[in-house]
């Protein structure tokens, strides 16, 4: 085995081809050299979701050997059933649905790429009446699965989640709740409620995930959230949003975060729960950068996730939605290939985000020792 150093300083490594198969353990070594404590503590840490070092181990490959994505972010459908005032993607004209063939080849190239997590999303994926044939077809290709809900629809389709390994159900306030999506909580919580009790009646190993976006409207409510959580048994995440300049000024008036110290003591109670052991998976890191809104990190997004809109569209992130290539088209490999450049041109001139799944996932990637260990989501 080889281990040696990346342009950023961090150890990899690689291993020769034995007939036609690689081995993934070996590269579990160098984090072993390089944070000798990290696997005991993550092992026996109570609070701590389970950790797959397999998984874990097939994620470095594909990302720092390979230099690929290893999560695939897909818009599965075209429609939603909400219009949240924060929220662009409903706004856009909606376009075809792609076919359950198309879906279907969608995932067998993606899984030829080296693709290991599928997460169906936006618009709103329960809208398609196939999903459960979607997601058991990326089960039966070897992939992690997950999705994200609104939720609206969650009552009466939950039992035929069986195939999804990590749910996320957009949690955005209690009091607040129905002024931000223009539904009632009690609606979402008879959802969320039935969802839980699905799940453990299914075996299902991961607890569900509330995901709540701050604005300036449910700073409030964040308490009785977290709280709320708890008392479920799920886990609760964070992240502020992020002002598209697809959405009018006035709206970010309304609903963005313009009460700066009423937002910073907000989050700092976050982070006094999360060290109290509440079940919140951000880490510490990561919401410290929130409250101070700090963006320095190196992002890492477009080599960890790659990003399909519903027509075979590749983007290299949420933030900049400049198509790379059609990947039903001209496949995954294609379009890698032919947009690093690119890629590499606007991560350079990026501004930066907050979006948890990307920071979080570039400062995992970026092996800071404290989001290693408390960040909890896959």
């Amino acid at each position: 085995m080889l281990i040696e150093k990346d342009e950023d300083g961090i150890y990899i490594g690689t291993v020769p081809e034995l007939k036609g198969c690689y081995s993934y353990g070996d590269i579990n070594d160098p984090l072993f050299h390089f944070y000798p404590n990290f696997f005991l503590e993550k092992q026996n840490a109570i609070v701590m979701s389970r950790f797959d070092p397999i998984l874990a181990s097939r994620a470095l490959w594909q990302i720092r050997i390979k230099k690929r994505p290893f999560v695939l972010s897909h818009g599965v459908n075209a429609n939603c059933n909400m219009r949240c005032k924060f929220c662009e993607y409903w706004r856009k004209e909606p376009g075809k649905e792609p076919s359950r063939d198309e879906v279907f080849r969608l995932l067998n190239d993606a899984k030829k790429f080296g693709i290991g997590v599928y997460n169906a999303w936006t618009t709103e994926p329960l809208l398609r009446k196939d999903l459960p044939l979607i997601m058991a077809r990326a089960k039966e290709l070897g992939m992690v699965t997950s999705m994200v809900t609104n939720g609206k629809l969650l009552y009466e389709r939950v039992e035929e989640l069986e195939n999804v390994d990590y749910l996320s159900v957009s949690v955005d306030g209690t009091e607040s709740y129905k002024e931000i999506r223009k539904m009632d909580f009690g609606t979402l919580l008879k959802g969320l409620k039935k969802a839980i009790e699905v799940r453990k009646l299914q075996k299902q190993k991961n607890p569900i995930l509330m995901n709540c976006v701050l604005t300036g409207k449910n700073l409030d409510d964040i308490e009785t959230l977290i709280l709320l959580a708890e008392k479920l048994g799920v886990k609760i995440s964070f992240e502020p949003v992020h002002e598209f300049p697809g959405i009018s000024r006035e709206i970010w008036e309304e609903i963005g975060i313009r009460d700066k110290e009423k937002f910073r003591s907000t989050v700092n109670l976050i982070i006094e729960m999360k060290e109290k052991g509440y079940p919140i998976i951000n880490s510490k890191t990561y919401l410290g950068m929130v409250r101070d809104e700090k963006k320095d990190y190196k992002c890492r997004a477009s080599g960890i996730i790659i990003n399909v809109t519903h027509d075979g569209t590749a983007e290299t992130c949420r933030v900049h939605q400049e198509p790379l290539g059609n990947v039903m088209k001209d496949g995954f490999e294609k379009v890698w290939k032919n947009s690093a450049q690119r890629r590499e041109e606007i991560v350079e001139n990026c501004k930066g985000c907050l979006f948890f799944g990307y920071t979080e996932n570039s400062l995992m990637q970026s092996f800071n020792p404290e989001v290693l260990m408390h960040y909890e989501w896959m």
